[in-house]
């Protein structure tokens, strides 16, 4: 079981602090986005302007590393310039690739920059080969990254059936929603995280201790609450506690971390060609952590795949940086509800 291509480990950069350690800790790629809605992690205090992002491709480059930028939410028509501004400066700027969901801006990056590296976002929710080959043969396409609600069974159907690259999460905080459709927030919010690009935008987000416990609240609504011994994740209206017939429990989903390192084998037999750490809202101490371990055991297993195991070492390190309460499969090992 070996891979014929080398297989990249696409590495979270929230920040240029973030994206530096990323790429020092031997990320083939980082993936970024602008300080505005035209990426999915539309966090005050993320992301880049236009001076961090070209020190950042800078430190990229110079090392080897490819620089990936998110324009992953859907334009509205009333800015739908601004997303094509996004596009422009990208291509301006040098980015290796740009990672989109809306076919509109698919197309006009084709049209307006030919040369230009398009990968489908997981937020364009392709789900089946069908609809990636689609994406490929009308914009160009050449990576997909699939949604987490796929079992290790279908992932493999879709590489089969499909000459583009497929990336795949390995890491971090688990959407157990199918991206890019999902507005379970919005009925909280009011703001879709497809277009406003968050599922729970800060200004909506309090943490409050009171005598019951640690209190979490979108927009004024309770979504959990964690006792002293409980480690608090963040209020996303999929993984809140609901009271349902009089039993409070987690309703749809824990919170909790994907985490496929023991399906390392098996996805390299499948033949993805990229591993995605999930995390851009995460500190630059969780991307050291997190890149370390999925670089040491991508080289254990590219450079003798029939001894690979998962070191204990490896599950520590990735224990402290964890979302939520335990680590999971996900839907890999688990049918889509």
């Amino acid at each position: 079981m070996t891979s014929k291509h080398r297989i990249e480990l696409v590495c979270p950069a929230g920040s240029l602090p973030a994206l530096k350690t990323a790429v020092d800790n031997g990320a083939d790629c980082v993936y970024v986005g602008f300080k505005d809605a035209t990426n999915a992690r539309n966090f005050t205090g993320l992301n880049f302007d236009a001076k961090a992002m070209r020190e950042g491709i800078n430190h990229a480059h110079a090392r080897g590393c490819k620089v990936l930028l998110a324009l992953n939410t859907y334009p509205q028509a009333e800015n739908w310039a601004d997303w094509t501004a996004a596009v422009d400066r990208a291509a301006d700027f040098g980015i290796d690739a740009v990672i989109l969901a809306d076919p509109g801006l698919m197309a006009y990056a084709r049209k307006t920059h030919p040369g230009l590296r398009l990968h489908l976002s997981v937020q364009g929710s392709a789900t089946s080969y069908e609809a990636i080959n689609y994406y490929h043969e009308q914009f160009g396409i050449q990576r997909a990254v699939l949604p987490r609600v796929l079992s290790l069974p279908q992932v493999e159907h879709v590489i089969a059936h499909t000459p583009v690259e497929i990336e795949v999460f390995g890491f971090g905080g688990l959407c157990v929603m199918v991206e890019g459709r999902c507005a379970l927030s919005a009925y909280a919010t009011g703001e879709s995280p497809n277009c406003n690009g968050a599922c729970s935008p800060g200004k909506h987000v309090r943490w409050e201790q009171t005598s019951q416990g640690m209190e979490t609240r979108l927009n004024g609504i309770l979504i959990d609450r964690f006792g002293e011994d409980e480690r608090a994740g963040y209020p996303t209206l999929c993984k809140g506690r609901f009271d349902v017939n009089g039993e409070t429990y987690y309703a749809i989903e824990e919170p909790t971390s994907l985490n496929t390192l023991e399906l390392l084998p098996e996805l390299v037999k499948a033949g993805i060609r990229a591993i995605k750490i999930e995390g851009r809202q995460r500190s630059p101490a969780y991307v050291a952590q997190v890149t370390r371990v999925w670089r040491a055991a991508l080289d254990r297993i590219q450079q003798d795949a029939t001894h690979f195991a998962v070191q204990p070492a490896w599950v520590a390190e990735l224990d402290k940086v964890s979302e939520g309460r335990s680590h999971t499969l996900g839907a890999y090992y688990r049918p889509w509800k």
